[in-house]
């Protein structure tokens, strides 16, 4: 089968098994209560079904399974196993919250299937700030810290509905293209059907009346996709990238920018955490789409709709600039970037306490107009009705 028709039946299939599934699992969790509860960082203040990540886990299993013939390096037999064991950490860490350092060694378990296929190695760096040989040791250390960080920093922007769907469709469809100019066909239909699920998915996490959402299940898998997906990229050989619209020393930098905005907002929220002498995993509302929503006044669809075209738009500009800009430029225009941005965001720096005390206030302002706009509309019910006796008395 040609890779068009494969695409298409791959893409049908999966989004297909994961609109039909995710409704299932929302029964179930509901008739468990598995749902999650809001707390004093929810951007939600409903419960919620959570665990929409199994669908992704047993659609890619079934996708890999159609697929496996097309990969090189036997590559689908090392994802599985490293698929399986996020998605049990994550399924555990939804149902009872485990420990950062569980869920640390589990993800390098993970990875270390990845690493251990030849498909992966990274053996130069093509000129990149004039490096080019790299050892093996020093590709496990890369390699491994880069997933590491990928994972825990999508697992991060999962904070309001869609964000991390949109931002997972535009990271796959840009994976998507390029696998499919450089002929690397399982890893483009891996991203396919990885996509097709997030488009589904999206549906139910917009929604108001089956609304779920994907949970630590479905965030560590799509990380762990984008992080394989991203190895492989940084590992192409150097002929292919002949038939990419960019300059080969500038590889590095346009991964860094197509993983802008769960790179970005995990740098910033981390950099704040430290400066108020706090761990750089504890709980607070300072991430770029909470800073949307609680200081600008967005709507969840809104920030994430814009994060999302804002990703897509770094993106080709820096797929523009590599084409024929030296890597140099390239990363003093990115640190320049990165900078701005980060002096535009620094200041919207919440201290929980008192953005706690905000956001209850809101949610009390907005019960008490409800109550008054319910008050108000039952006066007038009842003034409509006096109105009409009295007519009905009138000879």
């Amino acid at each position: 089968m040609f890779f068009l028709e494969t695409a298409i039946s791959i893409f049908i299939g999966v989004f297909l098994l994961t609109y039909l599934t995710i409704p299932k699992i929302i029964k179930v969790v509901e008739y468990k209560r598995l749902m999650d509860n809001p707390n004093q960082r929810s951007s939600h203040t409903l419960r919620t079904p959570t665990l929409g990540g199994v669908a992704f886990f047993y659609t890619l299993i079934i996708a890999l399974f159609f697929i496996r013939a097309r990969d090189h390096y036997d590559e689908a037999m090392y994802i599985i196993p490293g698929l399986t064991i996020l998605f049990i950490i994550g399924l555990k860490d939804d149902l009872v919250v485990i420990s950062p350092g569980a869920k640390l060694l589990s993800q390098v378990a993970a990875i270390a299937f990845i690493l251990a296929n030849p498909s992966f190695t990274i053996h130069s760096l093509n000129g990149f700030l004039n490096i080019n040989e790299i050892p093996y040791f020093l590709y496990l250390i890369i390699g491994g810290f880069m997933m590491i960080t990928i994972i825990n920093s999508y697992n991060l922007i999962d904070g309001i509905d869609g964000l991390a769907s949109i931002v997972g469709i535009v990271i796959l469809v840009i994976y998507t293209t390029i696998f499919y100019l450089t002929e690397e066909y399982f890893f483009a239909l891996l991203a396919i059907a990885l996509n097709a699920s997030l488009m589904s998915f999206l549906g139910f996490n917009l929604s108001s009346d089956k609304k779920i959402f994907m949970g630590d299940t479905g965030s560590l898998i799509v990380g762990f996709i984008i992080s394989v997906l991203t190895l492989k990229f940084l590992a192409l050989r150097p002929v292919v990238y002949t038939d990419l619209p960019f300059l080969l020393e500038n590889a590095p930098i346009i991964a860094i920018s197509i993983l802008i905005v769960p790179l970005f907002d995990t740098a910033r929220v981390f950099a704040i955490r430290i400066a108020n002498k706090k761990g750089p995993f504890s709980a607070d509302r300072n991430h770029t789409h909470h800073v949307l929503i609680d200081y600008w006044g967005l709507t969840h669809k809104q920030a994430s709709f814009i994060i999302g075209c804002f990703n897509l738009l770094f993106v080709t500009l820096f797929i523009v600039l590599g084409s024929t800009a030296k890597n140099l430029g390239m990363v003093i225009m990115l640190v320049s970037v990165v900078v701005f941005l980060g002096y535009i965001f620094f200041k919207y720096n919440y201290n929980f306490t008192t953005l706690k005390q905000k956001i209850l206030l809101k949610r009390k302002v907005s019960r008490f107009k409800s109550k008054v706009e319910k008050k108000s509309s039952k006066k007038r019910k009842k003034g409509e009705e006096k109105s009409d006796d009295s007519s009905i008395e009138d000879p």
